[in-house]
């Protein structure tokens, strides 16, 4: 399994360096070049600032959620294991849906919980993440349908559209599939237990698991999941907290245009950067290279004076150089660390 996610990782890796590869070309590597050498190395700095509080915000957003579920954890023990989730998101294939298993792991041994308790944790989290960007996409898919030419981009039009379809669909998913979660949990359990049997009879030392094993071990996972659904205190700080998050990488864009000397509307990265971050769900190792493409298609088809392809590629290069990198290297360290520390 181990050489699987390994290879997967790779060719996630080789995937996003081909798909680098292309935007650069389409921008024009001295272009891009020239731009970057220009920008502001102040503004750059403050662009790691806003990363740095968006990891922060989310940090403590994780840190409501596992105090909810009874969980307690030292700020400094929260943001770095939030750090470590992102580092199992930025080297995962399929972003949040490959590094969460992996962050319940880390939060199961730091914490000294359940395994089920801590994918509750890291799945809530996440969950609530959606309703900030959406909502805040929304307040900038506003501005633009108000004040920019929309019928100027057929792009833009179909970015719009799609905010509006996640506004309304992905609410209405995660609402029937709470509603009939017991059905979804026996084919959950007939399904997984013949799969996690075979998975157990390859690794040593592993005993293979009995129905009621995994049943008693999703019957937890629901039952934590309630008790986050159930505060509404804890609730609305971690929304608030996610809110804040999502506002700082939308305020690293901005900073990083004007880094590059075009400045942007604040309102055009209110609704970017949360249709960017759905690529995060391609197999590219955290979305790297999905989410890159995505913000230039969105950001040179929007109506934006003096934004060309070698501008926002740029930006974007600034921007997600510190989103992406600045967790993946804290973060790895932080798994390390704490790896160490429940092994001690």
């Amino acid at each position: 399994m181990a050489g699987g996610r390994t290879r997967a990782t790779v060719l996630g890796f080789a995937g996003a360096l081909a798909v680098f590869a292309v935007l650069f070309s389409v921008a024009g590597v001295e272009d891009l070049l020239a731009q970057l050498a220009g920008a502001d190395r102040r503004l750059v700095g403050l662009v790691l600032l806003a990363t740095l509080c968006w990891l922060a915000a989310w940090g403590l957003a994780l840190r409501v959620v596992l105090g909810v579920l009874g969980i307690p954890l030292s700020v400094p023990r929260a943001l770095l294991v939030f750090t470590g989730a992102m580092f199992a998101n930025n080297v995962t294939p399929f972003g949040q849906a490959g590094g969460e298993p992996i962050t319940a792991l880390l939060i199961s041994r730091v914490a000294d919980t359940e395994y089920e308790t801590g994918l509750a944790a890291i799945a809530s989290v996440d969950t609530l993440n959606f309703v900030p960007s959406i909502t805040i996409a929304l307040i900038g898919v506003g501005y633009y349908v108000t004040e920019a030419a929309l019928g100027a981009s057929r792009r833009l039009e179909l970015a719009l559209l799609a905010v509006v379809a996640l506004a309304a669909g992905v609410p209405a998913l995660v609402y029937l599939g709470w509603r009939h979660r017991y059905r979804l949990e026996d084919r959950i359990v007939g399904v997984l237990t013949p799969l996690a049997g075979r998975v157990a009879s390859h690794v040593p030392r592993v005993p293979e698991p009995t129905v009621e094993g995994v049943e008693r071990r999703i019957n937890g996972f629901f039952r934590a999941i309630e008790r986050v659904a159930a505060n509404p205190r804890g609730l609305a700080l971690a929304l608030a907290l996610s809110a804040v998050g999502w506002f700082c990488q939308m305020l690293g864009l901005w900073l990083a245009f004007q880094a590059v000397g075009t400045p942007i509307p604040l309102s055009a990265a209110l609704f970017v950067v949360p249709i960017g971050a759905i690529a995060g769900v391609t197999p590219l190792p955290g979305g790297a290279g999905g989410i890159e493409s995505v913000l230039v298609v969105l950001l040179v088809a929007a109506p934006l004076a003096g934004v060309t392809e070698p501008v926002a590629l740029a930006a974007v290069v600034v921007f997600r150089g510190m989103v992406y990198w600045t967790p993946t290297v804290l973060g790895g360290a932080a798994t390390g660390a704490l790896g160490l520390r429940s092994r001690g």
